[in-house]
């Protein structure tokens, strides 16, 4: 009986960490938190290749709960069009897990 409660509580802790790995990683866009793109190593290397000066500012700890597109009125540099090439390769490696 026990074994099978443990077995059981370990599966369900192994799907629950499945979906919701899925679910993260569906759903990185420039509108995911800073910090969740930036513990992603996926999501992370894509805002090194955009905007490699902006993530390596030391400040950028202080962004972790906000979007890249809020952040767009206190950065010049997320442009219309860095956040929308931003935005096609995070889809990219969304789809790709």
């Amino acid at each position: 009986m026990r074994t099978n409660l443990v077995r059981g509580i370990v599966s369900t802790a192994i799907a629950l960490t499945f979906t919701a790995t899925a679910a993260w990683a569906a759903e990185m866009s420039v509108d995911s938190q800073v910090g969740t793109l930036l513990d992603n190593p996926d999501s992370k290397a894509v805002l090194e290749k955009h905007i490699p000066d902006f993530i390596s500012n030391p400040q950028i700890e202080q962004a972790r709960g906000m979007s890249l597109r809020s952040l767009q009125t206190f950065a010049p540099t997320l442009t219309d069009d860095v956040l929308a090439e931003i935005d096609e390769d995070l889809a990219e490696v969304s789809h790709e897990h």
